[in-house]
C-alpha cells in the first residue's frame, strides 16, 4: 500500500477562499493524496486571555490576541462546501482538522469520514468521545504527548468500538520549526511497538529530509505544511514548504517507496544481471604457456570481462595441464585444460 501524503494547507489561506483554492492547485500539482485545512470557531477554540505561541508572535507580531488572530483565519460553511466541490473537481481528497464540537459536526454533515485529531486535542476527553461517535477512520497526531497520553486517547477511541485497523498514529513535534535534535524519529517505531497501530509522521522541520527518512522507517502516512510563499503574513508560513519543495518531497517519497518495496532477499536484480559479465573478472593467462605445461599461480591473472572461468575457481585451475599453447592475455576456458 502506498504511503498517504497529506499536504497541510492549514490556515495558510489567511482566511481567503481564493488563496485556499490556489493551495489546492499546488497540492494537485505536487501529487499528494489529501489537501488538509483546519475547521474551527475561534471562540470555541481559545479564550480571549490565551496568549500567542512564541512562533506565532514571531510570525505575526505582538499585536492582538490568539483569539483575534484565529478569527481572521476561519473558513465558514459555504467556504468548506466550495472547497470540497473544488477538490472533487481537481481530483484530490479534501480533509480538515476539526478543533471543536461544532466544527466536527460540520465536517460530518459535509460527508467527511476520516477524522484528523490534532496534537492539542489528544488530552481533550469530551472532544475524543464526540469524534469517536461520529467518524469511522482516524489519524491522531501526538505532538507534546508521551506514551501515557497516547494510550488514554486510544483507549477512549476503543471504548466506542474503534479498532486499531481504523487508526493511524502520527509521531509529531509541536514546535514550528522543529529543531532536528528534537525530532526523535525512532519514537514513531516506539508507538508502533507499544500499541500495534499503523504509524506515520507529521513534520514541522524545515526541509524535506525528515519525512523522507520516516517513509524509509515505515511511515504509512506523511503530513507536511505547505504554503504559496513563505514570506506571506500568517502564523504557519515560515515553517511550511513552498510549491516546488512540496513536489520534490512527494517525488522523493515515491522513490523511497520503490526502494523499500523488495522482498528483502539479497539476490541479483533483473536490472543488474546484464552487468555481471562486464564488472566481474575471469581467469586470464599472465604469460605464454606451452602445451603440456602445468598451470601455476604465477601463470594466472584475474581480468575483466567475467565471461570465462570465475576467479572463485582459482584453486581448481592451479595444477591443471595446458592442452594447447596459451598466450599472455588469453581468456582461459575449461576446454584449454586437461
Amino acid at each position: 500500500m502506498s504511503v498517504v501524503v497529506i499536504a497541510e494547507a492549514g490556515v495558510n489561506h489567511n482566511g481567503s477562499l481564493e488563496t485556499a483554492k490556489k493551495l489546492v492547485d499546488v497540492a494537485v500539482e505536487a501529487g499528494v493524496d489529501y489537501v488538509k485545512f483546519q475547521t474551527f470557531k475561534a471562540t470555541q477554540m481559545t479564550s480571549a486571555a490565551a496568549e500567542k505561541a512564541a512562533y506565532q508572535l514571531e510570525n505575526t507580531g505582538t499585536g492582538g490576541s490568539q483569539l483575534d488572530m484565529l478569527r481572521h483565519l476561519e473558513l465558514n460553511e459555504a467556504a468548506h462546501q466550495e472547497l470540497i466541490r473544488y477538490c472533487k473537481q481537481q481530483g484530490i481528497n479534501f480533509l480538515s482538522t476539526a478543533f471543536d464540537t461544532e466544527s466536527m459536526d460540520l465536517l460530518f454533515k459535509l460527508g467527511i469520514q476520516l477524522a484528523k485529531i490534532p496534537s492539542g486535542e489528544i488530552t481533550n476527553l469530551p472532544y475524543l468521545r464526540r469524534m469517536a461517535s461520529l467518524f469511522s477512520k482516524f489519524i491522531v497526531s501526538t505532538g507534546m504527548a508521551d506514551i501515557a497520553d497516547i494510550k488514554t486517547a486510544l483507549d477512549t477511541l476503543h471504548q466506542y468500538g474503534v479498532l486499531n485497523e481504523q487508526i493511524v498514529v502520527l509521531h509529531c513535534n509541536t514546535e514550528y520549526p522543529t529543531p532536528m535534535e528534537d525530532v526523535n524519529l525512532k519514537a514513531m517505531l516506539h508507538i508502533q511497538r507499544e500499541f500495534g497501530v499503523n504509524v506515520g509522521y507529521s513534520d514541522h522541520t524545515l526541509g524535506i529530509e525528515v519525512p523522507i527518512a520516516a517513509v524509509a522507517l515505515g511511515a504509512a502516512v506523511i503530513e507536511k505544511h505547505f504554503t504559496l510563499d513563505r514570506n506571506m503574513e500568517g502564523p504557519d508560513h515560515k515553517a511550511s514548504l513552498e510549491p516546488a519543495e512540496l513536489k520534490a518531497m512527494v517525488s522523493a517519497i515515491r522513490n523511497i517507496e520503490k526502494a523499500i518495496s523488495g522482498d528483502g532477499i539479497k539476490k541479483t536484480s533483473p536490472s543488474e544481471q546484464k552487468n555481471k559479465a562486464i564488472a566481474r573478472k575471469s581467469i586470464h593467462i599472465s604469460r605464454d604457456i606451452k602445451a603440456g605445461d602445468f598451470i601455476t599461480e604465477q601463470d594466472l591473472i584475474a581480468l575483466r570481462p567475467g565471461t570465462g572461468i570465475s576467479p572463485v575457481e582459482w584453486d581448481q585451475v592451479i595444477g591443471k595441464q595446458a592442452l594447447v599453447n596459451l598466450s599472455k592475455g588469453h581468456l582461459l576456458r575449461w576446454t584449454d585444460l586437461k
